[in-house]
């Protein structure tokens, strides 16, 4: 995915078509046969993107893979047509794969049979160049000269055929991600990074799926104006009831009932269905179809005992350190050393040029500041910076100023 560049910037040229032209999309299994063998003829690193229907289709399907390779070009797979791309993983297997927010596709492209050996992802090679802008269209045009004209990042993905200037973005996504991985790799070595980038990429190739979110309708938009446990109950079944509804019909959630539908049925506490369908976020046809539906999820809620209401907050699990806002009141000594741990990480960024939450992850630095080793020495700082899954070049970079800091926070 990359974000519109002004194309009328002098220095830049602009680019509205693949050099080699858009490839046909490839919706058999002949078809993929025949990109299989090609990918697996040609040379270097693999270029590879993906496209979604994100706020379209409930979930995050795959449904446009693409990849380039010397010697082969781009080829644009329809993962919906053909199915699963073992055979594409079999044909790369031991090469390079270059993407841009790698994070965001590689859970996609699992569960289509992708399983990279090897990674490079530009965006998090620019990241530890200290670039200020690290979208793809930016660093296509600070590093190459190219603007890139961009349009359908937000497209339905889904949607069949595939409008011809829809694929010509698809390609274009591709058409310089190698290029630009020479260009970052090159920076890289001579600013001595390459070895924490590679440790980074690493790390995102290796990454599990995260653990399913505990009670995920806690993150209901305007939650936080919810009061009573009554109306923390409603939000509630009415996520659970769209959740449900949504993965039936296939449709993003917030397409099915917006959150501030949710929110305002908590706020009004209606006690019929009339009463629900005359809050004008119920007004919407579609809404008004399934309005049954919904009073139903409601219903269920306002038949609960108090007892039995959801609590406002979950429970903080054991180690878990609580919201730093909450620490000086909590526990002031921990949040001085919060202060102290952040501030050395701060220093260290500024001076290596890195943003500080790729130089150690932000719940890194709090686990440290909460439950800090029992004795504050080199060794044990290095030992629970590992333990909580830092690599070993931030281990190196900070354990001996995180070190100073808890000893004299």
């Amino acid at each position: 995915m990359t974000e519109p560049v002004d194309v009328e910037t002098p220095h830049l040229v602009p680019v509205t078509e693949p050099h080699e032209g858009t490839p046909p999309v490839i919706e058999t299994d002949a078809g993929l046969a025949a990109a299989v063998e090609a990918l697996a003829s040609g040379t270097g690193p693999v270029a590879a993107d993906a496209e979604r229907a994100s706020g379209y289709r409930y979930g995050q399907r795959t449904y446009l893979v693409q990849l380039r390779r010397e010697g082969a070009g781009t080829v644009l797979i329809d993962p919906i047509a053909v199915g699963r791309l073992d055979a594409v993983n079999e044909a790369l297997a031991g090469q390079e794969w270059v993407l841009h927010a790698a994070n965001q596709d590689l859970p996609g492209f699992h569960d289509l049979g992708l399983q990279p050996d090897r990674l490079f992802d530009t965006e998090l090679a620019a990241r530890l160049l200290g670039r200020p802008k690290v979208g793809l269209g930016a660093l296509i045009a600070e590093e190459l000269g190219f603007a890139l004209a961009k349009e359908h990042s937000a497209a339905d993905w889904s949607e069949r055929p595939l409008p011809e200037d829809w694929l010509r973005y698809a390609a274009l996504d591709v058409e310089f991600l190698v290029e630009l991985r020479d260009r970052l790799a090159a920076e890289l070595q001579a600013a001595g990074k390459l070895e924490w980038a590679e440790q980074e990429f690493e790390a995102v190739r290796l990454a599990p799926a995260p653990e399913p979110r505990v009670d995920p309708w806690r993150r209901t938009s305007g939650m936080h104006a919810i009061r009573g446990g009554q109306g923390v109950a409603v939000v509630r079944e009415l996520w659970q009831a769209r959740d449900e509804l949504a993965r039936k019909r296939d449709r993003a959630p917030g397409r099915v009932l917006p959150d501030r539908a949710i929110v305002a049925a908590a706020q009004a506490l209606p006690r019929s269905e009339r009463d629900l369908v005359a809050l004008p976020e119920f007004a919407g046809k579609g809404t008004r179809r399934s309005s049954g539906y919904w009073w139903a999820a409601v219903e269920r809620a306002l038949a609960l005992r108090p007892e039995d209401y959801p609590p406002r907050r979950l429970p903080v699990s054991t180690g878990t350190p609580p919201p730093p806002r909450a620490w000086p009141e909590k526990d002031p000594a921990a949040a001085a050393r919060l202060d102290a741990v952040r501030a050395a990480v701060r220093a260290l960024g500024e001076e290596h040029h890195v943003p500080q939450e790729n130089l150690l992850a932000p719940a890194v630095q709090r686990q440290l500041a909460w439950t800090p080793p029992r004795t504050v020495d080199e060794p044990s700082v290095r030992a629970a910076l590992a333990d909580q899954g830092a690599r070993p070049w931030q281990v190196d970079l900070t354990a001996g100023p995180l070190t100073a800091a808890l000893a004299t926070a």
